[in-house]
């Protein structure tokens, strides 16, 4: 074990901002395998500013049981970089719920990578994941300190959905491009976290950020893709799923095409601490069926009305975001600015629970990787798969996070020493599909096809 770290943790994890709207359900999502017969989780506690809207969150997170006295309460502070020093030397694993993270995300980051103490966060915010990765992959290699970010909606079920997908495709074929259309669904109107609200605001104002910061860095080495790339419509209407298709700048799309690159350097993944033989032969053979394609995510309606609602708020934000007064407008009226989609209170429990997602993806490639060479650059094979589940930000989000917590307690030294990486690459090979579908998230093949011309 690396010297900086502590050898004897208090707590197996330790959930960051757990009074927070998204942060109570990942508690109460944690409390599942607390102490449970297979479950590696044995202690933990939960941190923030506020000690008693901490306690009220376990209260409300143990419901209908009284709260278990085995969980503390921590103070920590995100502008205290002495508290988060002091709490990386009592948990193995930090889970971080405290956004926005270009705001907040920096110096739990520091304080995980300097110290050896593993972190997982729900960030959905690129030039954050890649700001972290310029500044601390390094230190974080050498101190055995794992840290991955986008452990939540946002990424996981674009990344897993990527590489089921891509494993689809056996040989001799060979995908191209692989489209997420993302669905949301409801049977009461639910209002969105305005977490990620304020992270979108903030994205597009800082959007010259990101953009300087990949200028300033060496260019990595890119994915090779059988055929093309296709230029699809910005607007469809997708009749293999029956809806229409905006789309969409998403994070999602940044952190699958890291995972590609990262893959691109290392074919057969990321070498485990200290791996078995097993397990050495199983993650090769996950990776070497995996075959790399041009991704995009687009977001869907069943009306072009939903559509336009999409389109208003882009442009709301396109056009405000840039300037302090609009963004104040923004984050002040966010009711107002998207239509009623985000607000500042969150949604009832009633809410969360009536809403669902489905997102297809719908891999257009090769019968034969011959035809590519042989100058056939029009895909003639389809085939789609589909990911579904629960509400996105509140269900969703906990289970994967606290899945990906669980491999990382568990699964530790299958996983690299340490760097700063994306879920897919870390996760990838390991049983998180298995576990997201134990946890009511399902993986379906919907379709394979030949194209016909």
């Amino acid at each position: 074990m690396d010297p900086t770290q502590n050898p004897n943790p208090v707590y197996d994890i330790v959930i960051l901002g757990a009074s927070g709207f998204t942060g109570k359900y990942v508690v109460r999502e944690a409390l599942k395998f607390l102490q449970t017969p297979s479950s590696p989780l044995k202690s933990l506690a939960l941190a923030g500013r506020n000690p008693t809207r901490l306690t009220q969150s376990l209260d409300w997170a143990s419901r209908p049981n009284p709260p278990p006295s085995s969980v503390d309460i921590l103070t920590a502070d995100t502008s205290d970089p002495d508290s988060l020093r002091r709490l990386c030397t009592q948990t193995k694993l930090i889970l971080n719920c405290v956004g926005p993270f270009r705001i907040h995300g920096d110096p739990v980051v520091a304080a995980c990578a300097d110290s050896g103490c593993d972190y997982l966060d729900i960030s959905g915010e690129p030039e954050f994941m890649e700001r972290m990765e310029a500044k601390y992959h390094e230190r974080a290699e050498e101190t055995g300190s794992l840290i991955v970010s986008a452990c939540g909606f946002d990424s996981i079920p674009a990344e897993l959905g990527l590489l089921f997908n891509s494993k689809q495709w056996e040989p001799p074929s060979v995908p191209n491009q692989i489209e997420a259309y993302l669905a949301l669904e409801s049977t009461k109107k639910i209002a969105g976290n305005f977490g990620t609200y304020e992270s979108a605001v903030l994205g597009v104002a800082n959007a010259e950020n990101l953009k300087e910061l990949r200028r300033s860095r060496p260019r990595k080495p890119r994915p090779s893709i059988h055929g093309p790339p296709a230029k699809g419509p910005t607007l469809e209407n997708q009749k293999k799923i029956g809806l229409w298709a905006l789309k969409l700048p998403s994070a999602d799309a940044v952190v699958v095409r890291r995972t590609l690159t990262t893959l691109t350097e290392k074919p057969h993944g990321l070498p485990g601490l200290n791996e078995s033989p097993d397990q050495i032969q199983k993650r090769e053979a996950f990776w070497s069926a995996i075959k790399p394609a041009h991704f995009g995510v687009k977001i869907t309606s069943k009306s072009l009305f939903g559509i336009f609602r999409y389109v208003t708020l882009g442009v709301s934000l396109g056009l405000l975001s840039k300037f302090s007064l609009g963004r104040w407008l923004l984050l002040k009226f966010p009711s107002v600015f998207s239509l009623g989609w985000f607000q500042k209170k969150g949604p009832s429990e009633e809410e969360v629970e009536s809403a669902t997602f489905k997102m297809w993806f719908i891999g257009r490639g090769y019968s034969e990787e011959s035809l590519v060479s042989e100058g056939k650059t029009k895909p003639d094979m389809e085939i789609i798969t589909r990911i579904s589940g629960p509400e996105i930000g509140y269900i969703t989000t906990p289970i994967a996070l606290v899945q990906c917590g669980l491999i990382v307690l568990g699964q530790r030294e299958s996983l690299v020493k340490g760097g700063v990486y994306t879920p897919g690459i870390v996760f990838g090979s390991s049983d998180i599909q298995q576990r997201l579908e134990d946890n009511g998230i399902s993986f379906e093949v919907i379709s394979k096809n030949k194209i016909q011309d």
